[in-house]
């Protein structure tokens, strides 16, 4: 049975249940129906906060952790990823220090975690369908939910979870408020940054509108250290580096809000992100070969322009008994980036070359969806049914460029080197049915999601056109869903759910990498298929007091079809060249005889599906005033996840790679209501992470991030915040242990070992509220 057909008898289904006779509905009103759900929130509250807030205790029978902005304001983050890396579970493993943009959960790989804006999936910049949380400003944001599991009328590709950034909604506020700040880096650098928000009736209903610009800087020192081997005793290399990231973000959210008849309710959102930035390296390197000394200057240089904007409209009306959706989105995000590098070495003391190169890359992936969901009550319980279209087209252009000089001080000339393009394209068509309800103390929900997938693909060198494949592949994702209320303060839930990871971009592009992984190249697998996994999550939560609320979480997850490097068999494009060479220069008579006189050491990897893996551990969470004790006014915050897996590669058991072991938050904030100020720190400490490919292992390792604010409220319109970040002047480590070929990695045969250390300094920011 194709792909088509099954989605089209499952929607078939669907639809029968949409016409089915409203007699076998109860005489209640639809959950979500069009009546008034209060009066809007005042902008003031958010803006001069006269309570500390904690976490949310959700009444979805899903687990969901939800966090209002006003949790982590206090601290004055700028971006979502700033206020991310405080949530229980998210690491960020790769990023820069003092950078968070590729959120992991549970320790898992971008591509395993699902970013989404208003519950809608985004594009973004990542090969492993990652997006970057760090590009969308904090103040844009109502709240930010992570959904721990997967329920039916959800894209089921989260086996890690997923984080749903909630932007601020007409509907929910009103009045207005200006943002108004300065960030001084540790090297003096003092940069501004504006946003204002504002909301009220217009046009028939409500609107919101904000607009924020933010001047992002960040000035970092990288070392490194190359050895012979782990031993250290022979240094080979060192370079010292110093990089500044120096660019401005602007952004903007709209969200309008009418209602339509007497049930109708007409929504429509959009918000745009832009990037620009210039990246300014400058290294001094110095090498040591056989008694000489080679040194180089290496400048470097980079400009960022991306943009990311997304628009989206739906209407809910009362139908048949109960209340349809109909909405569609277009999301898209562009990147018109180039980096470039020279090398201008000496050989001691004397100009030897001056070389450079460059990449140029042209990047679009838009994402348009559309969908049609209906709720109503059926018996006893509420039954929801939908369907969900997607439609996505990946389009990516490299131009690769290289330089040199012919003598010292003469400008380097750039010359085309090659032109690599690819086009991906996804359709999706995904059906799912969902029945929800309470029955005494137990909430349950249960569901049926079959996504179905085409992808093709293309790729090309210098304008021809060199592969192009087809693929479908179809997935049936279930979910249960229970929540036990055992007392008026305790709860346990239980979650049971399928979820799928599609391949990431690059590991299906059949283009041929000379030299990727050491000496041994790669090639892309357009026939893969994605990864599947089955996952359990078991919580307690208690309430504790009137606001404050514990949870502890234990989850496991079986990845099915693990996607994994493999040795093709196939000698690498180096062994080949050698090859003819030993023909050419008369050692063998032919390509044959050479080959069986010196085999070949390297060799050519792909991506495959190949057995699979397991990911396991244990989540804690405290939000709460310490009233037990008479504090009041004293708010403590603690979060810690432990995480481990298990997976089978070309050496044997690893963990996932790029899995932070741990993740580790605390925290207090002290109001001072009869002064009206507060103050507060913040600890964060994340776990090491490992990582092993072909030709390279490397261990990852980031130094305690400590924050601090103090705050003073100027009555009931203005309050002022001075906040400081990374006091302790954390480090970001990394230990390469480097490999020519596969044999040698497995013998321990090192090519190199590098010892590499970043670290960017404390950054101070000031920053005013004014609410109108």
């Amino acid at each position: 049975m194709n792909r088509i057909f099954k989605a089209t008898l499952l929607s078939q289904a669907l639809m029968l249940a949409l016409v089915a006779p409203a007699a076998l509905a109860q005489a209640t009103a639809p959950d979500g129906s069009a009546d008034a759900a209060g009066e809007p929130r005042q902008l003031d509250s958010v803006v001069v906060q006269g309570e500390i807030t904690y976490r949310n205790r959700t009444t979805d029978t899903a687990p969901v952790l939800s966090y209002d902005l006003e949790y982590f304001q206090r601290f004055e983050p700028n971006t979502v990823g700033d206020m991310v890396k405080r949530l229980p579970g998210a690491a960020f493993v790769g990023s820069d220090i003092m950078e968070f943009d590729g959120v992991q959960l549970r320790g898992m790989g971008g591509g395993y975690t699902q970013v989404l804006i208003n519950g809608k999936k985004v594009p973004g910049a990542g090969d492993d369908r990652s997006f970057w949380v760090d590009r969308i400003p904090a103040d844009m944001v109502d709240r930010i939910e992570i959904l721990r599991s997967n329920s039916a009328n959800r894209s089921g590709d989260a086996i890690a979870g997923a984080i749903n950034i909630i932007l601020r909604d007409a509907y929910e506020f009103d009045g207005g408020y200006l943002r108004v700040g300065v960030n001084r880096a540790h090297d003096g650098e003092v940069n501004p940054t504006f946003g204002a928000v504002a909301s009220g009736e217009a046009l028939g209903g409500r609107i919101l509108a904000g607009i924020n610009v933010q001047d992002r800087y960040r000035a970092k020192f990288k070392r490194s250290d190359r050895f012979t081997d782990p031993s250290m005793e022979e240094l080979v290399s060192w370079e010292d580096q110093t990089e500044v990231k120096d660019g401005r973000d602007y952004s903007g959210n709209l969200s309008w809000t009418a209602d339509v008849g007497d049930t109708g309710r007409l929504s429509v959102d959009g918000f745009y992100v832009k990037t620009d930035r210039d990246v300014t390296e400058v290294s001094f390197e110095e090498e040591y070969d056989d008694g000489e000394v080679i040194t180089s200057n290496v400048p470097g240089l980079g400009t960022v322009n991306q943009k990311n904007w997304g628009l989206g409209a739906e209407y809910q009306f009362d139908m048949a008994g109960g209340r349809t959706t109909f909405g569609v989105d277009h999301a898209r995000f562009e990147d018109d980036s180039i980096e470039s590098e020279e090398a201008h070495a000496y050989v001691d003391g004397e100009w030897d070359e001056s070389e450079a190169e460059a990449e140029a890359l042209d990047a679009k992936d838009a994402e348009t969806s559309f969908t049609v969901a209906h709720k109503r009550p059926l018996g006893a319980s509420d039954m929801e049914f939908g369907l969900d279209y997607r439609a996505k087209k990946r389009d990516l252009t490299y131009s690769f460029y290289e330089g040199a000089a012919d003598n010292e001080g003469d400008p380097l000339v750039y010359a085309l080197d090659g032109i690599v393009a690819s086009v991906i394209e996804e359709k999706r068509l995904d059906p799912y049915l969902m029945f929800s309800g309470t029955h005494g103390i137990l909430s349950w929900e249960t569901g049926l999601r079959l996504e179905t997938t085409r992808s093709d693909i293309r790729y090309s060198e210098d304008g021809e056109v060199e592969g192009a494949a087809s693929k479908d592949y179809n997935e049936l994702l279930p979910s249960l869903h229970l929540k036990w209320a055992l007392t008026d303060a305790d709860r346990l839930s239980l979650s049971l759910a399928g979820s799928i990871k599609r391949p990431d971009f690059n590991e299906l592009v059949p283009a041929l990498l000379d030299g990727e992984f050491g000496d041994n190249d790669y090639i892309g697998n357009p026939q893969l298929d994605a990864e599947t996994a089955n996952g359990l999550d078991f919580g307690y939560e208690r309430r504790l007091g009137k606001r404050g609320v514990v949870g502890i979480n234990l989850f496991y997850r079986d990845v099915r079809n693990l996607i994994e490097l493999v040795n093709t068999g196939e000698p690498s494009e180096e062994a080949r060249d050698a090859w003819d060479d030993m023909v050419e220069d008369g050692d063998y008579a032919s390509v044959e005889e050479a080959m069986a006189a010196e085999p070949a050491e390297s060799w050519l990897f792909t991506s495959a599906n190949v057995g699979d893996g397991k990911v396991y551990g244990v989540e804690f969470d405290l939000s709460t005033p310490l009233s037990a004790f008479g504090l009041d006014s004293t708010g403590v915050f603690l979060n810690y996840a432990y995480v481990k897996s298990d997976v089978e590669d070309f050496m044997g058991k690893r963990r996932f790679n790029n899995q932070a072991r741990s993740a580790f938050n605390v925290g207090f904030i002290q109001d001072l209501p009869s002064l009206a100020a507060s103050f507060g720190v913040t600890y964060r400490k994340q776990g090491d992470a490992y990582e092993r490919i072909v030709g390279e292992e490397v261990t990852i390792r980031y130094g305690e991030d400590l924050e601090a604010f103090v705050e003073k409220r100027i009555g009931n319109s203005l309050s002022l915040r001075l906040s400081a970040a990374n006091l302790l002047d954390a480090s970001k480590d990394e230990f390469f242990h480097k490999f020519d070929t596969l044999g040698d990695q497995l013998a321990r045969d090192h090519k190199e070992y590098e010892l590499e250390t970043e670290e960017a300094g404390p950054a101070w920011q000031l920053v005013m509220r004014w609410a109108f």
